[in-house]
């Protein structure tokens, strides 16, 4: 199970949104559970984790243990670490709190806190940038917390940078979108502002946030709440106070605290079945299914504005880059899927690509979803084989084509023609973008049926929603050429 389906599971199961810090910081152990003897100090705070985690399997959604803690006590400590990560029920998800930050050392502390220790996700700095994160997303089911926001007084002439209007905190929300699905890459978000958390969750929707210092202002609990839900009620980790921990009877105030944190959580549903949401424009109910993927294909520069010529030789106000994805392998990731979603439908042999701008998508989907791969040349070469179809095949077995853009279509006719004259058949041909100028109905015609992951006009109405377009560009991509 992933870290994703694992922590949704228990959201669910104990109707909790509540996490747990297991810190063994022996200022906030109860008196009776300590003997205050250096020697025993280990086995005081070992002992006081077991109760605490006997105590809240059933109130919680998440443990998070904090590394430095651990590391403080030594070796004895990190001892410590790992008994009680082996004490946390398998059905309960482990964050790390590490707030790992080394390049140099990012792939081995992967390794260990995924592979030996077996946690399910880990917290991390964002300053080294995607470089040091990608080492931790190569584990399948694994997640990630990028720290962009803290509650330090401190912080403020950092986090606030350049502006107010404009912070330094939102630009790594926006660059953390785009390394990672959202089932890969989280939030950590250390604030008592409900308008930090509102501007956040707006352009990060589908992002799960785990809050941090939310308690320091305990009567701004049902805004934070509101500000940070989505509208599903969920997508919010919300922090129990340490102090509970001290207590002779935790689990009675943990239980109340999740009781006052449900009873808001019900309210903001409510409210967002109303549609009462944070984008001025945009319902996130009714939200494309493809929504996060188009607004990290914008950041990522694969549209942009000003008179290009297509390959077909029409004069557009705009250009679609599709090549850029394949130098960022997590958006890349969300393109397959999304192509697979649709070839899981329909019945073929072998995936072929049309040179050159989809061949990197063929060669993806032939290999994660186990279907042999050929290619139509551009051109026959004049030496070696002079192979027209590259890759092997036997006539008569059914073909479907891989294509990034439907414009005119000319590509992929010209492609799926060099198929069949060798003797295969094409039934499907699959493409990306669909430019929606009529092309599928002259592609009917000659006999193919064509799908497409997104139309022009979805992509253009979701980016004008999340306000990444104005209303001139809005009208660049809806008038036609």
């Amino acid at each position: 199970m992933t870290f994703f389906d694992k922590l949704n599971a228990a959201i669910a199961r104990n109707q909790s949104l509540l996490f747990l810090g297991l810190d063994p910081n022996p200022e906030m152990m109860p008196r009776q559970n300590s003997n205050r003897s250096e020697k025993s100090i280990i086995g005081d705070l070992g002992d006081w984790l077991q109760f605490v985690i006997a105590q809240t399997t059933d109130l919680i959604c998440a443990y998070k243990p904090t590394l430095g803690f651990y590391q403080a006590l030594g070796v004895p400590g990190m001892e410590l670490l790992e008994r009680t990560l082996k004490a946390i029920p398998d059905d309960i998800p482990i964050i790390l709190d590490a707030k790992h930050s080394d390049l140099n050392t990012s792939t081995i502390f992967a390794q260990t806190v995924f592979e030996r220790w077996q946690v399910d996700a880990v917290t991390l700095s964002p300053y080294p940038g995607q470089d040091c994160i990608a080492p931790f997303l190569v584990y399948p089911g694994k997640g990630v917390f990028i720290l962009c926001c803290t509650s330090n007084p401190g912080a403020i002439a950092l986090q606030q940078y350049p502006s107010p209007e404009s912070p330094f905190y939102l630009q790594i929300v926006k660059e953390a979108k785009i390394w990672g699905t959202p089932e890969q890459v989280c939030l950590e978000v250390g604030t008592t502002s409900p308008d930090v958390l509102a501007k956040i969750r707006a352009i990060t929707p589908e992002r799960t946030i785990m809050a941090r210092s939310i308690w320091a202002q305990v009567s701004n609990l049902p805004q934070l709440l509101a500000a940070g839900l989505n509208s599903n009620g969920s997508g919010l980790l919300v922090p129990i106070p340490q102090d509970v921990l001290s207590q002779d009877n935790p689990a009675s105030q943990i239980q109340a605290l999740r009781q006052e944190v449900e009873q808001a959580r019900t309210a903001v549903v409510k409210s967002a079945s109303q549609c009462d949401v944070w984008f001025p424009n945009v319902c996130l109910l009714q939200q494309h299914p493809h929504t996060q993927l188009i607004l990290q294909l914008y950041d990522l520069g694969c549209i942009i504005f000003g008179n290009y010529v297509q390959a077909s030789g029409a004069e557009f106000p705009y250009y679609i880059d599709l090549r850029t994805i394949i130098s960022n392998p997590q958006v890349f990731e969300q393109v397959l899927n999304a192509y697979a979603e649709i070839l899981q439908t329909l019945n073929f042999d072998r995936i072929a690509g049309i040179p050159y701008g989809s061949l990197p998508t063929a060669t993806g989907l032939a290999l994660r979803m186990n279907y042999p791969m050929i290619f139509p040349r551009k051109e026959v070469k004049a030496h070696g084989t002079r192979r027209a179809i590259e890759g092997y095949f036997q006539p008569g077995e059914t073909v479907v084509v891989v294509d990034d853009i439907l414009i005119s279509g000319k590509s992929a006719l010209e492609g799926a023609g060099k198929l069949k004259s060798a003797g295969l058949n094409v039934e499907d041909i699959v493409v990306f973008i669909d430019h929606e100028e009529g092309v599928k109905d002259r592609l009917k015609d000659n006999g193919y049926r064509a799908h497409a992951v997104l139309r022009i006009s979805e992509i253009t109405q979701t980016l004008y929603e999340a306000g990444k377009i104005d209303d001139v560009q809005y009208q660049t991509l809806t008038s036609k050429p």
